[in-house]
């Protein structure tokens, strides 16, 4: 498919080229109408208690969208605040579409603060009132003192301003850096510039994705930097492969053509099979019912698709326009470098560095034991933004304004009825409850449990265990972080299951044995555990300069694991691919082993070093949850490229010996029959890439 795929770009360039200008174009132009329609909430677990409680409270009793403002640095006894205040809260309540705006409160801590809040009525309109009752406030209170209004609809407004923004950084950041190594790699500005073109048509074609997506199913604001994130890491990682092969086949033959075509045949092929490996680790985030995560799995396969078709015929027919210029690069001995000696220094002691790299890992994945997962709050969005101000302006002058949302349960009964007045009594004497209110919604009763912070947990799950003879349902956001807890441990079995299974099966296709695969996923899931590790220590635990937070964000860990996974699968293809061909060809177990990595050690590095620059322009942004999946990935990609690929996958293999590819008769006549399987292209023999042939 691959050699057919680059035959048709060969044959017509011009074409190919258009077809995908017009991609990037839609992408670009119709694809960032995305930016508008992205959500801010994660964490729902469609048909959960939670969610039925949310959802009958929404219906029955809507609360209107609903504005804070806070004007801090005065003196809130001050007649001039006194009255520009109220001159403002009279000009304000006076605007169409304004139902209420509460007295001003001055702060009852510092006294240094007055804040009031203006509540919309009900209507289409009422964002749009709420951005214009902020803006007038903001202008006619900004003489004063320190003015902050949002809330609503107008935080999460600026969610989705950050993700743009972070995503801007973030090419910002990473383009110069990843041009000035592909420069390095390649030694030339045409050769290094092809894998950030199709680093480009990757996000301009993320955007499209996405916007579809939209069209159907809400995308949420961690959605555009993710999935952003990984279509330029993979797009430049493929077109490295394939450009770093280019090179080898005109060093054989400098037809380009003809070169195209074999490097569609070798590194096309790998590329297409490290491609199913990565979708089969983000298929494994469909099992989740989350409509963010398994979004986030759909949204995030079409992005391998897309970057694979650009990487298997953009790429060709580029360079068959541009073929000519780009420098061929000769082979080099197998058994001879930096990456072989590193080999056989492990191979002197294999036992040893395997138990040493195994307990750094361990140790480095430590505090994945103290891993709680959190919704978060506006801590996670930076201090320059309205809604993280506001919050730090409220914990400082409104300290007792910063609590959790209520334990809120609605019961199928009347408030006056005797199940009611039962379950308001007993949750009045549970600990850590301070008030208990009932309002009759519709033909329901909502009890709402005001409980300190520490006790939420407990009072949920309390409320949800109480016998009661009517339906009742707990919901909040104490409660839905319950339900998707539970969710996680439900369904977290399945998605190992499916991506265990289909990497195994993948790996033993490719390879025809049973233990490295086996040892492929086992090796893999020790960087994930470093890598969140980690991510626990810097942002939960509060390290290096970082405030502690609460908790980590619930979607890290899960997108973490999936996308380093199937990264990791890739770099474990290349090794495997060269290693076997060697021992194919005669070599000993422990040769095969060092030529091998001799033969890949420089394509993983490049790869590894550039995925981690892509990344590394994430951790730069301002959103922590995202900061944290940026961090997360750098130090997947960099442990595994490192510590795990040049040292533990060359011990363990050297002491399974002729055991890495073994495999049972009966499965061996399988892998035989309709396995992809290994072979070297004599025209370009000691490249290190592979080729896939039935």
């Amino acid at each position: 498919m691959t050699t057919s795929l680059a035959r048709f770009s060969v044959r017509r360039p011009v074409i190919v080229l258009v077809i995908w200008l017009a991609v990037v174009g839609a992408g670009f132009t119709v694809g960032i109408g995305v930016f508008e329609r992205l959500v801010g909430s994660v964490g729902v677990v469609p048909g959960s208690e939670s969610d039925r409680a949310t959802t009958l409270q929404e219906d029955l009793a809507p609360s209107p969208e609903e504005i804070t403002a806070v004007v801090s640095g005065v003196t809130a006894t001050d007649p001039a605040v006194t009255a520009a205040v109220d001159r403002v809260s009279a000009s304000v309540r006076a605007m169409p579409g304004v139902a209420e705006v509460s007295p001003p409160i001055p702060s009852p801590v510092t006294g240094q603060a007055v804040a009031f809040t203006v509540t919309m009525a009900f209507g289409d309109g009422a964002d749009e009132v709420a951005a214009q009752a902020a803006e007038r406030i903001r202008s006619d209170l900004g003489g004063i003192g320190m003015i902050t209004v949002t809330g609503g609809s107008l935080s999460e407004d600026e969610f989705s301003e950050q993700a743009a923004s972070d995503v801007a950084r973030a090419e910002i950041f990473s383009t110069p850096v990843l041009l000035l190594l592909l420069l390095i790699v390649f030694g030339g500005l045409l050769a290094a510039g092809l894998p950030l073109l199709i680093a480009v048509v990757g996000v301009g074609g993320t955007f499209g994705v996405l916007f579809a997506f939209s069209q159907v199913t809400d995308v949420s604001v961690y959605s555009i930097q993710i999935v952003t994130m990984l279509a330029v890491g993979l797009a430049v990682d493929y077109a490295l492969l394939v450009v770093y092969r280019f090179r080898e086949e005109r060093a054989v033959d400098p037809e380009v053509g003809p070169a195209v075509l074999r490097t569609a045949a070798s590194a096309g092929r790998t590329v297409f099979f490290s491609g199913l490996t990565v979708a089969v680790a983000l298929a494994g985030l469909t099992v989740f019912p989350d409509p963010f995560l398994r979004s986030m799995g759909i949204a995030g396969t079409a992005v391998v698709v897309l970057d694979l078709l650009a990487a298997l015929t953009l790429l060709p027919a580029l360079l068959t326009l541009f073929g000519k210029r780009i420098k061929p690069r000769a082979p080099r001995p197998a058994g001879v470098g930096v990456f072989a000696r590193l080999a056989r220094v492990v191979q002197r002691r294999p036992a040893v560095t395997a138990l040493t790299v195994l307990a750094a890992m361990l140790f480095i994945a430590i505090p994945v034991l103290d891993m709680r997962l959190s919704a978060g709050d506006p801590r996670l969005l930076p201090t320059s933004t309205d809604t993280r101000t506001l919050y730090d302006e409220m914990a400082v002058h409104y300290p007792d304004e910063i609590r959790p949302d209520e334990v809120a349960t609605v019961v199928a009964a009347a408030p006056d009825s005797a199940a009611v007045l039962s379950l308001r009594a007993s949750i009045e004497t549970m600990p850590g409850v301070r008030e208990v209110e009932v309002t009759a919604i519709g033909d329901r009763t909502l009890v709402e449990a005001d409980v300190d912070e520490d006790f939420q947990q407990a009072v949920a799950t309390a409320v949800r265990d109480l016998p009661t003879p009517v339906e009742t349902l707990v919901g909040g956001d104490t409660a839905r972080l319950i339900d998707y807890r539970g969710m996680l441990a439900d369904r977290l079995p399945w998605a190992i299951a499916l991506v265990a299974l289909g990497t195994l099966v993948l790996l033993f296709l490719f390879t025809g044995s049973i233990l490295l695969p086996i040892k492929a996923v086992l090796t893999n899931l020790l960087s994930i555990g470093a890598a969140l590790g980690a991510v626990v220590w810097v942002f939960q635990q509060g390290n290096l300069g970082l405030p502690e937070l609460d908790g980590t964000n619930l979607t890290v860990p899960v997108l973490v694991a999936a996308i380093a996974f199937g990264l990791s699968v890739d770099y474990e293809v290349f090794l495997l691919s060269r290693m076997r061909e060697r021992w194919l060809a005669g070599a000993d177990p422990s040769t095969a082993v060092a030529e091998g990595l001799q033969l890949t050690g420089r394509i993983v590095t490049a790869a590894a070093a550039l995925l981690a620059i892509v990344f590394a322009g994430f951790v730069a942004g301002g959103f922590v949850p995202i900061r944290a999946i940026g961090l997360g990935l750098v130090l997947a990609v960099i442990l595994d490229a490192t510590i795990v690929r040049m040292l533990l996958v060359p011990a363990t293999m050297t002491l399974l010996g002729r055991y890495n590819w073994w495999a049972p008769a009966w499965l061996a006549r399988f892998h035989s029959r309709f396995a992809l399987t290994e072979t070297t292209p004599a025209a370009a023999p000691s490249s290190p890439e592979l080729v896939l042939a039935r």
